[in-house]
């Protein structure tokens, strides 16, 4: 059995419950590398990170470099003596901080790896409409994705998943798997195996404005899709003309209502309740959404409020 010294590095929620594991399993956190603390939120106000908060509140030591090849805080890294680093959702590391360990620094990503490499995982799953995706631990090598695959365990995705119910479950998932990984270093028995050569190959490129909008002329799945793989966040959006009104809205849960029609695509079909937008083979029927300013609110709110002009559409 080897003697595990750990340093963990991760900033966000999805990082904690992995880091919560670790500790309640008894083992050696020897240090916890997190983002610097920034400004957040209209009065910007100074935030520390999700993984900053917990380190603090069980005394860990912790690590916040502005860049991570910084001669001092790499000087504080090799002083921690550690010889594992785990990486949950971090940034890149340069080659001097992977290598610094003697047991190596391993990864944990969002995706049954080498599919959806990148930086959005889980919300392009869930946007080409997969029915599976999973988690993977793999060695930090020099290029972002690619190392060596530890272990993998794959999650289904139900046609009701959106980003934030299946970020939960990997979350959950990928501590557990983490934990194994763990144990299978700390055992010595764990064979590491390169990613296997696909012919097509899917990225999780980061999510920008222009990808997240609504592209209202494709066909109904694929827009609903693109809904529930960006909800909660960063959420899709479109632009909606109402009368000589043209706002940009931000749409959180829809269904697909498959019905004939002959409406030009994006048109609007609205009662007191419902409000539904046309597309290819049917209509969009949206159920929670957000006006400029406003907060989120269900569609039966919203049209309580909002008169809608008779040649209304989805832009």
């Amino acid at each position: 059995m080897k003697d595990l010294k750990i340093v963990f590095m991760g900033t966000p929620d999805f990082a904690v419950t992995t880091l919560r594991a670790l500790v309640d399993a008894e083992y050696s956190i020897v240090g916890v590398v997190t983002a610097p603390d920034r400004p957040a939120g209209r009065g910007r106000k100074i935030r520390e990170s999700a993984v900053k908060n917990y380190a603090k509140e069980k005394g860990l030591t912790i690590l916040q470099p502005l860049k991570l090849k910084d001669p001092e805080f790499l000087s504080e890294l090799k002083n921690l003596r550690a010889n594992l680093q785990i990486v949950v959702a971090f940034r890149m590391l340069p080659e001097v901080v992977w290598k610094m360990p003697a047991y190596g620094t391993f990864n944990l990503h969002a995706s049954l790896l080498p599919q959806y490499r990148g930086a959005a995982p889980i919300n392009w799953a869930i946007i080409n409409g997969e029915k599976e995706t999973g988690v993977s631990t793999f060695f930090i090598n020099e290029n972002i994705d690619t190392g060596a695959i530890l272990l993998q365990q794959t999650v289904p995705i139900t046609k009701d998943d959106s980003a934030g119910t299946l970020h939960d479950k990997l979350m959950e998932t990928g501590a557990s798997l983490v934990l194994k990984t763990v144990m299978e270093i700390k055992k010595g028995g764990i064979q590491a195996k390169e990613q296997p050569m696909v012919e097509v190959l899917k990225e999780a490129p980061k999510l920008h404005k222009e990808n997240c909008r609504i592209n209202w002329r494709r066909q109904l799945l694929p827009i609903y899709n693109h809904i529930r793989g960006l909800s909660p966040y960063p959420a899709a959006w479109t632009k909606f003309q109402n009368g000589k009104e043209v706002l940009d809205i931000k749409v959180y849960k829809a269904n697909c209502l498959y019905e004939e029609h002959n409406l030009e695509i994006g048109s609007i079909v609205a009662t007191k309740k419902e409000l539904k937008v046309a597309a290819e083979g049917g209509f969009i029927s949206l159920l929670e959404i957000q006006l400029p300013a406003k907060r989120k609110m269900p569609i039966n709110v919203v049209l309580n409020g909002l008169q809608i002009a008779q040649n209304a559409k989805m832009l």
